[in-house]
């Protein structure tokens, strides 16, 4: 019976020894799944941060590729708009240098139509000089050229009596040699112009040198027209009174300089115009 009784005992105690042998093995193991189970969560925890800085650069990487995008919208917008523009440039340039042949074209169509004016009014002059000249005195009348226009300036005493619009008998000669030049030429206008010095007068049918000057320049106009067929259409007649004195009115020559009859010999204006239009193209 004892040996029983201690045959139990040993088993109890040795299955009790491998009871706690087991449960410190196991309790071992706990521990290091305990551990582990700790690792785990802190590899989670550091993986879950690592995701969400991936995330955060992922959202960063989408909008910075989002802005490049509008970027290149607004590039390839304002490359259309340059092309536009450069297109538009190219076609102004163009223009411009149709233009600029143009206006060459004019330019060099005026300059023609000066030269030619200019010969011919240098022939005009030469003409009236070598006619109007022969047994008149230099001092009494001038011949000059100015830009295409002929100019003849006559003193008083060759053509009219003091204070007087009524011709001398002098005075035909003159005229009939200028009325030869211009009949010559029946393309050119004639523009006969008075003035006076500032002597005033008042007279029947003059109130002043306005008066004076002006029925000087029709006196003069009615005897080319009537007496030496200049025609009528190609006269202009303009009194100038005493506003355009060539020198002083405080002298007997400064006013006796001043009193003259300008006589213009110019090109038709609607005729020049054509001859720079037609020379322009």
């Amino acid at each position: 019976m004892k040996k029983i009784s201690l045959l139990l005992l040993t088993t109890v105690l040795l299955s009790s020894c491998a009871l706690k042998k087991d449960l410190v093995a196991l309790q071992a193991k706990h521990d290091k799944t305990k551990t582990e189970l700790v690792n785990v969560k802190a590899s989670l925890q550091k993986c879950l941060i690592e995701n969400e800085k991936d995330a955060s650069q992922v959202f960063s990487l989408t909008e910075q590729v989002k802005a490049l995008k509008e970027d290149k919208k607004v590039a390839l917008k304002q490359v259309e708009n340059l092309t536009v523009l450069t297109q538009s440039s190219s076609d102004n340039i163009k223009n411009v240098i149709s233009q600029l042949s143009e206006k060459d074209k004019y330019i060099n169509g005026v300059r023609k139509a000066m030269t030619q004016k200019d010969s011919l009014n240098l022939a005009i002059k030469y003409h009236l000089t070598k006619n109007l000249t022969d047994g008149i005195q230099d001092k009494d009348i001038e011949v000059n050229v100015e830009k295409t226009v002929v100019f003849i300036s006559i003193s008083d005493k060759l053509l009219f009596k003091s204070g007087s619009y009524n011709v001398t008998d002098g005075a035909y000669t003159v005229l009939e040699k200028i009325a030869k030049v211009v009949n010559d030429q029946p393309k050119m206008e004639v523009m006969i112009e008075g003035h006076t010095d500032t002597t005033p007068i008042k007279r029947n049918l003059m109130q002043d040198n306005w008066d004076l000057s002006a029925l000087r320049a029709t006196s003069i106009t009615r005897i080319l027209q009537y007496k030496f067929g200049v025609k009528p259409e190609r006269l202009i007649a303009a009194g100038r009174s005493q506003y355009i004195p060539l020198a002083g009115n405080d002298s007997a020559e400064g006013r006796a300089k001043n009193r003259r009859t300008k006589i213009i010999i110019m090109p038709k204006l609607n005729q020049f115009f054509d001859l720079l239009e037609q020379d322009a193209k």
